[in-house]
């Protein structure tokens, strides 16, 4: 019995879930990428923590250069495993602008876990006039900003090859199998061994690309577990009051003939 519950409990989570994505995927202009497997995929799928602060130390090595993220303050790093003194560590490798103080001016201090994750550029003009005009986008939603979301950003970061012979790009752009048009403005951000994990992982190209993926999308969505778990509880409750209601129904007619 059980087991037939949590058969229907899956297909329906699974409708809820897919049917939206598919159609914004299809409502949106995209590339044909491979899809990946991915430990929060699914109603019940959840992210894997030593995969989760791999991405973090991707994004804050590399990315945070240029990308903000600005729906995420410091003390939500708790959610990828770490304790509080590593988050306060964390925090205090960045200065954030405070104020004003007694003589009315703004000042600068070490970050503390309720601030905001510090963005690299004061404004969006100094951000473009440091990038040859393009706009490096914010991080924080954006595997849900993009169609094909999770599997997209993991093809368009492992997709910079060589210009195929007979193909132009324009000045100041790159080749990227997976974006549309192949030219993309930033160049590849990861590189082999680009950065030393902690865990002793190998840090090679396609394995940052993963993780920082999978850290994304955790950053679009920090509460996903809980809502599936919230969901799965949700229909757990449901299906009991539909049997109870069926049960009581028939009790109470059973003498009606």
């Amino acid at each position: 019995m059980m087991g037939r519950i949590q058969k229907l409990i899956t297909l329906l989570l699974t409708v809820l879930v897919t049917v939206p994505i598919a159609t914004t995927a299809r409502s949106a202009e995209s590339v044909a990428f491979p899809t990946q497997e991915w430990s929060f995929n699914g109603p019940f799928g959840t992210f894997n923590r030593g995969e989760l602060q791999r991405g973090f130390q991707v994004y804050k090595e590399v990315c945070a250069t240029c990308h903000s993220l600005n729906f995420i303050s410091f003390r939500n790093l708790t959610d990828l495993g770490f304790n509080e003194n590593e988050v306060k560590a964390i925090a205090a490798e960045f200065q954030v602008e405070d104020g004003p103080n007694n003589e009315g001016e703004m000042f600068e201090r070490a970050a503390i876990p309720s601030d905001m994750w510090p963005s690299p550029y004061p404004n969006d003009n100094a951000a473009r006039a440091s990038n040859n005009g393009a706009l490096p986008p914010d991080l924080s939603l954006m595997v849900d900003a993009r169609a094909g979301g999770a599997d997209y950003l993991y093809a368009l970061l492992s997709g910079y090859h060589e210009t195929p012979q007979g193909k132009e790009i324009g000045e100041g752009m790159y080749y990227n199998a997976y974006y549309p048009g192949n030219q993309i403005a930033m160049p590849s951000p990861l590189v082999e061994d680009g950065v030393e994990y902690g865990d002793g992982t190998r840090a090679t190209l396609v394995q940052q690309a993963r993780d920082v993926t999978a850290f994304l999308a955790w950053a679009t969505e920090p509460n996903m577990e809980q809502r599936k778990r919230m969901g799965v509880m949700v229909i757990i409750f449901l299906l009991v009051m539909t049997g109870l209601f069926y049960y009581s129904k028939k009790k109470i007619w059973s003498d009606v003939h």
